[in-house]
């Protein structure tokens, strides 16, 4: 769509393909009602209340009884789209839907775009851009956690924040604006130390909202941790045990594992994408050495490791410094009465970052999981709280919000330095586009086409 001003009336499938118990098709647009009235046998739709159901039987493009179906009537402003809207559940038939959408087609309504219902309901006002984008991020959510996250998104939690902090930086602009024209005047409206407060402020929470980014993108797409530590400690027998299943091959043989193994895994409210590696030694195996490299580079990406120790031999913990955070296990804990700790000493930069003690398990009988399940838990938890329940998981988010950093940071430099007036209000002009373009305040038709083109065809 090339204009937010779309007249015609589209329709669509809205549940997922395939065969299933029932599938909805969706009407939006001026002539929704008239088009579903077309295929309609039952009561008129045109004298159904708003958000109301009746039971009918719907037309193919022949004008033959189709299927029995529910109508149900959502009328505008009142509806997800803004407009008029019907949808008719049918059954779930392949047949049936293609043969229903034809149907609607040839009474007046056109095949929907990807994401064109959601654009409407923008459009017309009922969602902000940022909102819109949450939509997508609730159909796409595989976690509890990723759920709550898009739904605070999709309530307009962010957006509140983010409309905040843009009034508080339109206020600024404004007296900034009226300095300008009464320049010659020598006339101030504003202690310049009030409005370097006020910016320092408005920059200091648009770091904040920046920076829970890398959290919210885990919490969003899977907690990355890598299970790191010496060969034959048990790394590959713990990411099956977690798994309850055998994903990684076992064995013996110093450097069996050769390469990044990764899979998904649920606890609690959050997914967490765990990557078995490669045991870190020395070696002069080319392959090998491959492997312990690209494990070091999974403990680079991760937000949690887990360091297992092989309790029956304790090894000096080998890792470079990183800003996740350590687990450390103690494996076979099975074999011996009470398993000693590793040597702290050898890299205490990295045991500082464990936040409890070392916990003892066993892949092997299993003794332990629960305790190490619950330490991840408790860790995805903290890091989803403490960002005050706003967190940043869209990649166009983030990148506006360090635009808008970077604007706001030339505006604080030059209040400070006491740069010309007409240089910080542009800047501060553009920190203002900056969060209006999450928004959507200021439409732009290729950031609208990407976002919508994301959505599937009935959403």
């Amino acid at each position: 769509m090339d204009t937010l001003e779309v007249k015609d009336t589209i329709c669509a499938i809205s549940t997922p393909p395939g065969v299933g118990g029932i599938a909805v098709a969706r009407i939006s647009g001026h002539q929704a009602i008239e088009v579903a009235q077309r295929i309609w046998q039952g009561r008129s739709l045109a004298e159904l209340p708003t958000h109301r159901a009746s039971l009918g039987t719907v037309l193919d493009d022949q004008g033959a009884p189709l299927d029995q179906a529910v109508a149900t009537v959502f009328r505008s402003p009142g509806s997800f789209t803004g407009e008029d809207v019907v949808e008719l559940s049918v059954h779930g038939s392949r047949y049936v839907q293609q043969a229903l959408i034809a149907s609607l087609i040839s009474a007046g309504a056109r095949l929907a775009e990807a994401g064109e219902f959601t654009r409407r309901a923008f459009s017309s006002g009922r969602m902000d851009l940022a909102q819109a984008e949450a939509v997508a991020d609730i159909i796409a959510s595989e976690s509890k956690a990723a759920h709550r996250i898009a739904m605070t998104q999709m309530r307009g939690r962010f957006s509140e924040r983010l409309r905040s902090l843009r009034d508080r930086l339109v206020d600024l602009s404004c007296l900034l604006e009226l300095e300008l024209d009464f320049s010659e005047e020598d006339v101030e409206f504003a202690d310049r130390a009030q409005l370097l407060s006020l910016a320092t402020e408005i920059k200091t929470e648009v770091d904040r909202l920046a920076a829970s980014f890398r959290s919210g993108q885990a919490i969003k797409n899977g907690i990355p941790v890598a299970i790191i530590g010496p060969t034959n400690a048990g790394k590959s027998s713990l990411l099956n045990a977690l798994l309850g299943d055998d994903r990684a091959i076992v064995s013996d043989i110093h450097g069996t594992t050769r390469d990044v193994v990764e899979d998904t895994i649920y606890i609690s409210d959050y997914q967490f994408r765990l990557m078995d590696t490669a045991g870190l030694r020395s070696t002069t195996d080319a392959i090998e050495s491959i492997g312990i490299d690209r494990s070091r580079r999974a403990a680079e990406r991760a937000r949690i490791i887990i360091y297992v120790v092989d309790s029956t031999n304790p090894q000096p913990i080998d890792l470079p410094p990183t800003d996740a955070h350590i687990l450390i296990a103690l494996n076979k804990s099975d074999l011996v009465a009470q398993a000693p700790s590793p040597a702290p000493e050898s890299n205490p930069s990295v045991v500082g970052q464990a936040p409890s003690p070392a916990i003892p398990i066993s892949a092997k009988t299993g003794s332990g999981l629960d305790a190490l399940k619950s330490a991840l838990a408790a860790l995805a938890s903290e890091a989803e709280s403490g960002q005050e329940s706003v967190l940043v998981t869209n990649e166009r988010h983030y990148q506006a919000l360090t635009a808008a950093s970077e604007s706001i940071t030339r505006a604080i430099a030059g209040m400070s330095s006491g740069l010309s007036g007409e240089l910080i209000a542009q800047d501060t002009r553009l920190t203002i586009a900056h969060l209006s373009s999450i928004l959507g305040d200021i439409p732009s038709s290729e950031i609208l086409s990407t976002v919508f083109s994301r959505f599937c065809i009935g959403k």
